[in-house]
């Protein structure tokens, strides 16, 4: 696909599966409602398989316009959790017995969308997390998790205070309150909503982990009366019209729905989703507008000449080189035009060198251009010896670092290469 179609195609919102075992075989699966949404809102999911080594192939799902994390198992608290947990063996075996569904650690699901969370934030890519989304956001900001609510929260507050985060009685319908935070995104979607100066909602709640430590670059939208953060946001990288989306909850809007039907507990429940793919359909936009490959300069007749001079310099120069002849004087005048082309715009290595010499053109820098690189030789050893070190998470990251970088420098040479074009003019 060419660089031109990809201005005509929807934005592409990645959401990675969740495992589950049917008929005896793992099967990868995410919830319809947030596929629903995404559809309706104008953008185009696109699934990414929780299997093995998919987050070495991350780069294969190119362009990414927005990442929607959603369902899932803990995450594994060794990315969080610098200490020993503070919870007795005897406290973990029982939280592994009553949420058997959600302990068992999927470490391929917990690469997968720790890379690509931090991929939103280094790039600025529309993020959502959804639940357990909100933890991975969470946690790949520098923020840690509760292992367990129950264990680590809930027990220590008077009965009043105390929040049920999961009741496998009743699953769907569960709620608890939350109070918005005002001035919020979450206080403008539910605004018709808020009673009163309480400014509290009814939300559903899937979970038994959260988040205990904020990240420093989030603000919360909500709290839970046990204190717990239901929602949070960076302010700085919010603003839909213009691309910019990063923000956690820790409940399902898309399932605030009343029972036996599909309509929303409040009519702001969608809202997330609405700004969320407003935010990815901008963002894509302005993508778009960064990479897309200028139409071909249309050049005035003094400039089309000095082309066609050029041109017709490099083809003498060939004919010479390949018939190995020696440079005739009526040939010199043309091959001038190339040659100064080339000692104006390009660092010529030994090779090249020896080439324009036989064609009489004067050659400037090989020296100093053979210097450069025997120095960058000895870098790239150095790096080599120094990278074979590092973890293949560390080094994934950096392969991530440095694609970005790629694509900046191709952007500025670009815009430098058509800056030379011009000036060929008189």
């Amino acid at each position: 696909m060419s660089t031109s179609d990809l201005s005509v195609i929807l934005p592409r919102v990645l959401i990675v599966s969740r495992r589950s075992v049917r008929k005896n075989k793992f099967v990868d699966f995410v919830g319809e409602y947030h596929l629903d949404l995404i559809v309706s809102y104008g953008a185009v999911p696109v699934i990414v398989p929780r299997v093995s080594g998919v987050h070495m192939l991350l780069d294969s799902f190119e362009p990414i316009h927005g990442v929607l994390l959603c369902e899932g198992e803990d995450i594994d608290p060794s990315f969080y959790e610098t200490e020993t947990s503070s919870l007795s063996s005897e406290e973990l075996e029982d939280i592994r017995k009553l949420h058997a569904s959600d302990t068992t650690i999927d470490k391929e699901k917990d690469t997968i969308e720790l890379r690509l969370a931090k991929l939103c934030l280094e790039r600025n890519i529309p993020y959502m997390g959804i639940c357990r989304g909100s933890q991975v956001l969470n946690v790949a900001s520098g923020g840690t998790l509760y292992q367990d609510i129950g264990k680590e929260l809930s027990s220590k507050l008077p009965d009043n205070q105390s929040v049920v985060h999961m009741d496998y009685e009743n699953y769907d319908g569960h709620r608890h309150q939350v109070k918005v935070v005002e001035n919020t995104p979450l206080e403008k979607w539910f605004k018709e909503s808020l009673e009163g100066e309480e400014r509290e909602i009814m939300v559903n709640s899937y979970h038994h982990q959260g988040v205990k430590r904020l990240a420093q670059r989030f603000v919360p939208m909500a709290f839970g009366p046990d204190g717990l953060v239901e929602g949070f946001y960076d302010p700085d990288a919010y603003n839909p019209g213009e691309g910019k989306f990063i923000m956690g909850l820790q409940f399902h809007p898309e399932r605030m729905r009343k029972p036996d039907s599909d309509e929303f507990d409040y009519p702001g429940c969608p809202s997330a989703y609405q700004e969320f793919v407003k935010a990815v359909i901008a963002y894509q936009k302005r993508l778009n507008s960064s990479t897309r490959v200028p139409q071909s300069l249309k050049l005035d007749q003094k400039l089309e000449r000095k082309r066609e001079d050029i041109v017709r310099s490099f083809s003498v120069a060939r004919n010479l080189y390949t018939g190995g002849s020696e440079v005739h004087p009526s040939k010199e005048s043309e091959l001038r035009a190339g040659a100064e082309f080339l000692e104006s715009n390009t660092a010529l290595s030994l090779q090249q060198e020896k080439r324009l010499k036989q064609m009489g053109a004067t050659v400037r820098n090989a020296s100093a251009c053979m210097n450069r690189l025997k120095v960058n030789e000895d870098r790239a050893n150095l790096a080599r010896k120094v990278i074979e070190k590092m973890s293949v998470e560390n080094v994934s990251d950096l392969v991530s670092f440095y694609h970005i970088m790629g694509k900046i420098c191709s952007e500025v040479l670009e815009r430098k290469l058509h800056g030379i074009v011009n000036e060929l003019g008189p």
